[in-house]
């Protein structure tokens, strides 16, 4: 696991030592640099050793013949099986690393090695012998990878703010990406806050030659049915537990300790479980207890500690906690630093902090649960989606009313606030009220909040377009559960949740592997029922019947929480100095990005209990610190 940057095009060598020095936190093992003038190709590396941890494991690495030069940033859960694989062809090794699998698997067999990989990676490959660089990124994006085009060529980096340190990289700000992280909170693959820097899609691949790309393409697209029938439950349970227990024992492959997550949910709860059977020694395992139980309580929010703290004990695993209360504002900055995106979310806070303990308890592998809820369902969308039987089939006029009613709900409380946001949009129809349920802000009232030269840029961009896009090639046969499930796994995973654990995690050195996000588990889950996912208000409901016997009962049937911060509380406590100081008229009309009085108006309506904006609030507080930190002070170290 490590950072990666380069360039194919006519730049200056000394980039590869800044986009290096800027991404430090991903590798603090070693670093190296290639630069062949003649190709104009530059490669940089940062490593954290995880596997073979000597010095045949250096990158860049060259194969013995001066083929090609790979930098990765990943692991091979499989690569002990494609490495004897590689022996039985004539193959020979110098080292054990996965690196020189990789590097091998593409010399023997091309880009189609793809199909072939197990695990989480990017990686670029220089050959020789074509002149080709071939970027690639894991089928689900549990690892990042940027790129942008300059007139010089193009460069890549394993985070944005390696590529800000090439002076001819664009900053110009894209109005689409920052609607969208108003709405959505995050914004959808390939776009980013800048205009000109994209994301490399999960599951995609790149061919570049002489600084221009030759071919981009999708290689894997997380599967959507069709439906396995015939099978009981038992049988369906006792194949869950089988598929999991081999993607914990997969994902365990180190030559350091590996730790996990444990928050007390279901997910990492059973990750735990099964790692705690291929494990010589006591697991390893980490957690955060928030200061401020009313707080929390008042937001709907339960105290995770006591569920991890019966889970530790249960399956007699070490448990390691960090309590912070509303301190960890403090930390607001460098959340975005790191992230390199403005996410509004406080999340990714928590797992920062659990990172970092986990690092000065010699851990640098860390197990997670994230995928759980989007493979099997678990969101409080999912159960909003299946109570659609009860009253999709309503004339419009009828449901168009009920959405009208819900607006209007008091949003003081947890149960109006949710109510609102499942029948806020019911006067739609079919996959526009589909992706009604990732709003956190409709894009009416997102364009809204934006300046009058952002919304000319915007007049003829629906800024829905990435996920209506993604649902055409679907099959009319699919289920609605099936549809949000596909952009769940394809958009919210790779471009919300596993792009912040990735950032927060690589921020102290730590690695993060996702076994819920193993090949073969991600297609038995999609052959499953409808009904198996979803039962009644019971998601993950197969799931939980095969942790029965395994797990306590009252964490199984947990009530689902988030994995957050009280952040209305904060709002309008801790952070109120930070949103009157950034947030008012003159800032905001300086920086041109946002209407000051649309956004006053919005704070004001939140402030009085008329609407709850707090997610949109905190998007905007976001975005500014972002503009602040990237382009305001250009090429911060923090």
């Amino acid at each position: 696991m490590c950072g990666i940057a380069g360039f194919s095009g006519d730049f200056d060598a000394l980039l590869l030592d800044r986009m290096s020095a800027s991404i430090a936190h991903r590798g603090p093992d070693g670093s190296g640099c290639f630069h062949d003038r003649d190709s104009n190709i530059g490669l940089a590396h940062r490593r954290l050793a995880i596997i073979d941890l000597s010095a045949t494991g250096h990158q860049p690495m060259m194969d013995a013949a001066k083929q090609a030069v790979i930098v990765y940033n990943g692991e091979l859960y499989n690569y002990r099986v494609l490495r004897e694989h590689l022996i039985a062809r004539g193959v020979s090794f110098r080292g054990h690393s996965d690196t020189e699998v990789l590097l091998n698997l593409y010399l023997s067999k091309g880009i189609d090695m793809l199909g072939d990989l197990n695990g989480i990676f990017a990686f670029a490959i220089f050959d020789f012998r074509s002149r080709e660089l071939f970027i690639a990124r894991d089928g689900m994006g549990v690892k990042p990878l940027y790129f942008t085009n300059t007139p010089q060529g193009m460069v890549f980096a394993s985070e944005i703010k390696a590529l800000l340190q090439e002076p001819s990289v664009s900053r110009e700000l894209n109005p689409a990406a920052i609607a969208r992280h108003l709405t959505y909170l995050w914004s959808p693959a390939p776009d980013t806050i800048l205009k000109q820097v994209h994301k490399l899609p999960a599951g995609s691949a790149m061919l570049v030659q002489n600084g221009q790309v030759l071919r981009q393409w999708q290689y894997y697209e997380p599967p959507c049915g069709p439906k396995i029938k015939g099978r009981s439950l038992q049988d369906t349970c006792a194949q869950l537990r089988e598929n999991l227990d081999r993607a914990v024992h997969r994902q365990m492959v180190s030559d350091v300790p590996v730790g996990a997550f444990l928050s007390g949910g279901l997910d990492s709860s059973a990750v735990v479980a099964f790692a705690q059977k291929h494990t010589d020694q006591r697991l390893q395992c980490f957690t955060i207890a928030l200061e401020g139980k009313a707080a929390m309580a008042k937001e709907g929010m339960t105290d995770d500690l006591p569920y991890a703290q019966k889970v530790a004990h249960h399956l007699d695993v070490d448990l390691h906690t960090i309590s912070v209360g509303s301190e960890m504002i403090e930390s607001l900055k460098d959340m975005l630093y790191y992230l390199d995106e403005p996410q509004a979310d406080p999340a990714p806070l928590n797992a920062l902090f659990i990172s970092r303990l986990a690092r000065k308890n010699g851990i640098k592998v860390l197990l997670s649960g994230a995928g759980g809820d989007d493979i099997f369902t678990g969101y409080r969308r999912h159960y909003a989606l299946a109570l659609e039987t009860y009253w999709a089939w309503l004339p419009k006029t009828i449901r168009t009313g009920v959405g009208s009613f819900a607006k209007n709900l008091s949003s003081s409380r947890p149960l109006s606030r949710r109510l609102r946001k499942a029948f806020e949009y019911a006067g739609l129809d079919g996959n526009e009220r589909l992706l009604s349920y990732f709003y956190w802000l409709s894009p009416d009232r997102a364009h809204a909040l934006l300046s009058d030269n952002l919304r000319d840029k915007l007049r003829t961009e629906d800024i829905t377009n990435p996920l209506v896009d993604a649902l055409h090639p679907l099959s009319s046969t699919v289920t609605k559960q099936d549809k949000i499930l596909h952009l769940e796994q394809k958009f919210f995973l790779a471009d919300h949740n596993l792009n912040y654990t990735d950032r927060m995690s690589m921020a102290h050195g730590v690695e993060v592997r996702v076994p819920f996000l193993d090949p073969d588990l991600i297609n038995f889950a999609s052959g499953l029922p409808d009904n198996f996912r979803q039962k009644g208000r019971y998601g993950k409901w197969v799931f939980k019947k095969a942790m029965e016997g395994i797990l306590p009962d009252e964490v199984i049937y947990r009530p689902k929480t988030g994995f957050g911060a009280p952040l209305r509380h904060w709002l309008h406590g801790e952070l109120r100095p930070m949103v009157e100081g950034m947030l008012n008229k003159k800032s905001l009309q300086e920086r041109g990005i946002f209407d000051a009085y649309a956004v006053e108006n919005l704070i004001q309506q939140d402030r009085e209990g008329k609407i709850d904006a707090t997610y949109a609030i905190f998007a905007i507080l976001c975005i500014e610190l972002w503009c602040q930190i990237f382009l305001d002070e250009q090429f911060p170290h923090l």
